[in-house]
């Protein structure tokens, strides 16, 4: 008798085991899904928010500080766009950045000196508030430089792929695609191109946006020449062979310039360097050997 009744209590005991374990690891099972609301299951570690995202949530409220027109900011955004900085978030970046340097020029200043030098400090809030407008016009030139230079060799392979038989926007993508490592600038503006007629925006008005988003005369002249070519008919194959023909001649022309002005250039460290040492060296023995026959003359030791 004691015997059956151990085996009916372990029997049982195994029974209520089994079952709440049925209960709770089942996925349809409320029991379970409570267990876990409460902490059955490890809770997953949050996800770091990404590094733009906290630099943007930092400066945010500084560029908030800074009072800017509607015509400002317009201004603003075109000029990030050209340095290759589209998203919208960017201008709040941009001003804050902006104030953030000027009050870190301001308060260095005022730290060390207080109110004893207030054109110091004027000067260094002032300086510290165009340094990001500084390095955007700096970022803004390396990428026209970076286009201009790719702009001829993207056009002859632009007339290839025309005279295969690819139509422009089709030949633009495959040049933006064949010139992603050479030139990622230039690529990723031909991919937008692309991605705009596909969009379903005319092409004329495409062109015009890579246009104005590169700010390049280059890229100006190009647009002008296949809107022209697109609206009297004419082949495009031809326009892009004898413009690619005139930015080449353009280019050697401005590297016969530059090299013309490399001889008035070297006159300022010819004169403060080079000369002072020429003088030194053929001139410095002469004197010596002339005061050394002029000091008895004169009395001296």
């Amino acid at each position: 008798m004691e015997f059956l009744f151990a085996i009916l209590i372990f029997v049982t005991i195994a029974v209520i085991v089994f079952a709440f374990g049925a209960a709770t690891l089942a996925p349809s099972s409320v029991l379970g899904s409570r267990l876990r609301e409460i902490g059955w299951q490890r809770p997953k570690a949050q996800q770091k928010q990404p590094m733009r995202e906290r630099i943007q949530q930092a400066l945010d409220p500084l560029s908030r500080a800074l009072p800017i027109s509607p015509n400002d900011v317009s201004k603003t955004r075109a000029l990030l766009i050209q340095a290759g900085y589209r998203d919208e978030q960017h201008v709040s970046i941009y001003r804050g950045l902006r104030v953030l340097f000027a009050a870190i020029g301001f308060f260095s200043v005022f730290l060390i000196s207080g109110f004893d030098s207030p054109l110091l400090l004027l000067g260094l809030f002032a300086f510290g508030f165009f340094i990001p407008r500084f390095l955007l016009k700096k970022k803004i030139q390396e990428r026209q430089r970076s286009i201009r230079l790719a702009l001829p060799d993207a056009l002859d392979l632009t007339v290839i792929c025309v005279e295969a038989g690819l139509p422009l926007d089709q030949a633009l993508y495959r040049v933006g695609e064949d010139l992603k490592h050479a030139h990622p600038e230039l690529s990723a503006e031909f991919h937008l191109f692309n991605l705009e007629t596909r969009a379903g925006k005319p092409r004329v008005e495409a062109l015009r946006n890579l246009a104005a988003r590169t700010g390049v005369e280059d890229v100006r002249a190009l647009v002008g020449t296949l809107v022209q070519t697109d609206r009297f008919g004419t082949s495009v194959a031809q326009a892009l062979r004898v413009h690619s023909d005139s930015l080449r001649t353009e280019r050697r022309q401005r590297a016969e310039e530059q090299a013309a002005k490399t001889t008035v250039k070297m006159i300022i460290p010819l004169v403060l360097f080079v000369m002072p040492s020429l003088i030194f060296v053929t001139v410095g023995p002469a004197v010596i050997q002339l005061m050394r026959l002029l000091m008895p003359l004169t009395g001296g030791h």
